[in-house]
Parts: C-alpha cells; sequence; structure tokens
C-alpha cells in the first residue's frame, strides 16, 4: 500500500502495522498517535473508536491487496506464473511472516477469538485471494477443480508462514515453495496429457 501524506492516512498505515505486530487488541489508541506523531486529540478527530480505524485498516488491506493481484494479472501474461508469484509471497514477505505470522491470518484468528464482528470483512483478504487463484486455475483449464486448488494454495500458504512463524525456518519454508510449484507443475502436466 503506498503510503499516504494525509493524518488520517498516517493513522491507518501506523494502525496497520501496529495491528500486525502487536495485535488489535494490544493495540492502543496513545501507541497509534505516539507512532504517527500527533495529540490524542487530533487523533479523536478523524477516528472516535478502535473498532472505526479497523474497519479502515480491513478496507486498506482489501485495497492493497486488490491492487497486488492486478500488478499481478499486468506483470504475468501466464496464469501458472501469477500463482507461483502467490506462492513466493511467503519468501518475499518471509522476514516479517518469521516475526508476526501472516497479517490476513493472525487479524482473521485475534477477531474469531474476540468474537468481534468484523471478522468476517477480514475474512475478506482470503475471499479476494480465493477469488482470484479459482480464475488463475480456471484460465488454466482446470474448470473443476479450480475452488478446490484455489483453497489448497491458501491452505498451503496459511500453513507455511504458520510454521515460518513457529520455526523460524527458512530453509523449511523454500523447501515448501519448491514442493507446491512440483504439484503445481504436476498438475499442469496431467492436464495435457
Amino acid at each position: 500500500m503506498a503510503r499516504s501524506t494525509g493524518t488520517r492516512a498516517q493513522i491507518v498505515d501506523a494502525a496497520n502495522r501496529l495491528f500486525y505486530e502487536q495485535g488489535f487488541e494490544h493495540t492502543s489508541f496513545a501507541a497509534i498517535a505516539e507512532a504517527v506523531g500527533i495529540s490524542r486529540g487530533n487523533f479523536y478527530h478523524h477516528f472516535k473508536t478502535k473498532d472505526e480505524i479497523l474497519n479502515a485498516v480491513i478496507e486498506a488491506r482489501l485495497q492493497s491487496t486488490r491492487d497486488m493481484l492486478v500488478d499481478w494479472d499486468r506483470d504475468e501474461q501466464d496464469p501458472a506464473e501469477r500463482v507461483r508469484r502467490f506462492v513466493e509471497i511467503v519468501i518475499a514477505n518471509g522476514a516479517d511472516i518469521q516475526s508476526y505470522g501472516c497479517p490476513a491470518g493472525t487479524l482473521t484468528n485475534e477477531l474469531a477469538k474476540l468474537g468481534h464482528p468484523s471478522r468476517l470483512q477480514a475474512v475478506a483478504v482470503f475471499d479476494l485471494f480465493r477469488t482470484w487463484l479459482r480464475g488463475q486455475f480456471e484460465e488454466l483449464g482446470f474448470a473443476i477443480e479450480a475452488d478446490d486448488f484455489a483453497m489448497h494454495v491458501l491452505a498451503f500458504s496459511q500453513g507455511v508462514a504458520t510454521l515460518s512463524n513457529a520455526f523460524h525456518d527458512s530453509a523449511f519454508v523454500q523447501r515448501e515453495v519448491d514442493r507446491l510449484h512440483d504439484w503445481l507443475g504436476e498438475r499442469l502436466a496431467d492436464s495435457r496429457r
């Protein structure tokens, strides 16, 4: 997500990072205001409640995800390469994932534990990925299996992110990414027979 210069956008950027690093529940108004360098009064001018900030953060994540997927569609002509690019996100974001886990997964899990009504909104990031991945597999000719394959790739990414966060083992992550690349190659080879 491109960083905006307006105070509201700076608050959302700071909250996004703090929710990821510390969790939604453990991030205070004061911590967000301090990260932006504004007074609490100025902060309340933009957001009255933490739930308002959460909703803005989720919408920013959704927009960032949409933008990333549009870029991938534009940059890669081959849908198999687009899927590979998604798979490699656990390597591209490896340092953050090792430290904090998957941003979508950790927020969704935390909101589920809290019974927070915004959980379904947070799940929308996964829905974007699922729909996009399904479209890639459909483009590859897997009309019947497209959604199952999309969910397989999503489950892979969440599992690897969780274990990367637990074990901090980059070699494991690379091996798993290679295995999923092999799985994709085998599906493509089978479809051409």
